[in-house]
C-alpha cells in the first residue's frame, strides 16, 4: 500500500468553501481503481492548513490511474484554485510495522 501525503494551504477566508468543495471531490477520487481510503485533517495551530492522506494500492494507481483520468480534471477544477502555494505531494510506503 502507498500513502499519498499533501499539505494543503488554503487561501485565507476560503476554508469553509474548500471543505464544501472537498466533500464533492471526495466521490471522484473514491471512484478510481486502486483507491483504498482518504482523510482530510485540519491543522489546529494554522486553521487554513490541511493534510490530505490518501491510501492507494500502488503508486501508479495515483500517478497514472488518477492523475490521467477525467475525475482528476474535475478534482482539479473543484479544488486547485483554493491553494496558495500549490501543494507538494509525496508518497510513502511502510518501513516498519
Amino acid at each position: 500500500m502507498i500513502l499519498e501525503v499533501a499539505i494543503l494551504n488554503v487561501k485565507s477566508g476560503l476554508s469553509t468553501n474548500f471543505e464544501s468543495a472537498f466533500k464533492t471531490a471526495s466521490a471522484l477520487i473514491a471512484a478510481i481503481p486502486g483507491y483504498r481510503s482518504h482523510e482530510l485533517q485540519r491543522c489546529l495551530e494554522t486553521p487554513n492548513r490541511y493534510i490530505l492522506l490518501v491510501r492507494w494500492q500502488t503508486l501508479e494507481d495515483h500517478t497514472i490511474g488518477f492523475r490521467q483520468s477525467f475525475e482528476y480534471q474535475e478534482w482539479r477544477s473543484l479544488l486547485h484554485h483554493f491553494y496558495d502555494p500549490f501543494p507538494t505531494v509525496e508518497h510513502y510506503e511502510i518501513a516498519f510495522g
